[in-house]
């Protein structure tokens, strides 16, 4: 398995890594026996790295991790835990809670789930406008110290946010969309990652199944939280559809498949780059990891840019309510 380095601070991770949200939440029906067997099939690939979040299935998915490691050699896995989302008992959201005293009460329900005495990378799921990042930040600096967290990550934060919260701690990578329908961290994120020597772990590098090559216009139908994305509906997927339709046109001459040349593209834009997958089943994961193999000479990366360029999806990644929420899209002067 191919290796990087999660930023100048943070572990090395195999090149792919594993998200494990849709195993229990969000993507329709679940197989917990077939979940389980995928964990173990990438791990005995080599994939280090398994993503989960304390509200992904309210616990569920940290639970799942625990059964799926047991057995299993804890220091060769690095564990990635996204907090602060609150639902409802209902699986509703109920906001966000950065608050120092709710990130210290979080992790230890998380290391209790987990069956862990540690979590190797702990991160905020997204900015409380409420609480300064520089209080939730120092609140896990402090569980840092206490030997409960070895690195501090981030997600979905712009670049005016990363420089704060690196000023008060080390940040080892910065988990946000990106994909070849969802390019906007390029304009000043990418380069103030890589400034601060902060690492990338990519999601939604599929754009949630859009750029499988197994989306179908007959699969929209099927209501999970797709049917609520911009781009699942309407003539939003007609349009989006075709750009998969362009990718398709350049991966089936060249023997493979348009999730592995969607992968390989996010692989190809950089050492600090680690994708992240969101294969629930095993035959996806090998199709993913597949894309490890598939060396894109510039000549195809210019070919792939052409048929799917910068901003070409129709729809945003998210609703109106959700998109409001992300301190990642909240200016493109941020960092200057």
């Amino acid at each position: 398995m191919q290796t990087r380095a999660l930023g100048s601070t943070g572990p090395h991770v195999s090149a792919i890594g594993l998200g494990c949200m849709g195993m229990s939440d969000l993507y329709g029906p679940t197989d917990e026996r077939e979940s389980t067997a995928t964990i173990h099939e990438a791990l005995d690939a080599g994939v280090s790295l398994l993503d989960t979040g304390d509200f992904y299935g309210l616990g569920h998915n940290e639970l799942l991790l625990r059964d799926a490691l047991r057995g299993r050699d804890r220091t060769k896995v690095v564990i990635s835990v996204k907090f602060g989302i609150l639902r409802d008992p209902g699986g509703g959201w109920n906001g966000i809670d950065g608050r120092p005293s709710a990130v210290k009460n979080f992790l230890p329900y998380s290391l209790r789930r987990l069956g862990t005495d540690y979590v190797d990378v702990y991160r905020p799921a997204r900015v409380d406008p409420n609480v300064p990042i520089e209080d939730t930040i120092g609140a896990i600096a402090d569980l840092v110290t206490a030997g409960y967290v070895r690195h501090i990550g981030l997600s979905e934060v712009g670049a005016a946010t990363l420089r704060r919260a690196h000023a008060a701690h080390p940040i080892s990578d910065l988990q946000i969309e990106y994909s070849l329908v969802s390019r906007g961290i390029e304009d000043t994120i990418l380069p103030t990652c890589r400034e601060l020597g902060v690492g990338v772990t990519a999601y939604g590098v599929l754009s949630r199944g859009l750029l499988s090559g197994h989306w179908t216009r007959e699969r929209a139908s099927i209501p999970d939280f797709r049917s609520h994305l911009p781009r699942f509906t309407g003539e939003n997927l007609e349009h989006n559809l075709a750009l998969v339709d362009a990718l398709r046109a350049i991966a089936e001459p060249r023997g493979t498949t348009v999730a592995q040349i969607a992968i390989a593209w996010v692989l190809a834009r950089g050492q600090d780059i680690v994708p992240l997958i969101g294969a629930r089943r095993r035959d996806r994961l090998s199709e993913a990891l597949g894309a490890l193999n598939l060396k894109l000479t510039q000549e195809e990366l210019a070919r792939i840019e052409l048929a799917v360029p910068k901003d070409a999806a129709a729809g945003e990644r998210y609703d109106a309510r959700a998109m409001a929420g992300l301190d990642s899209e909240r200016g493109s002067a941020e960092g200057t």
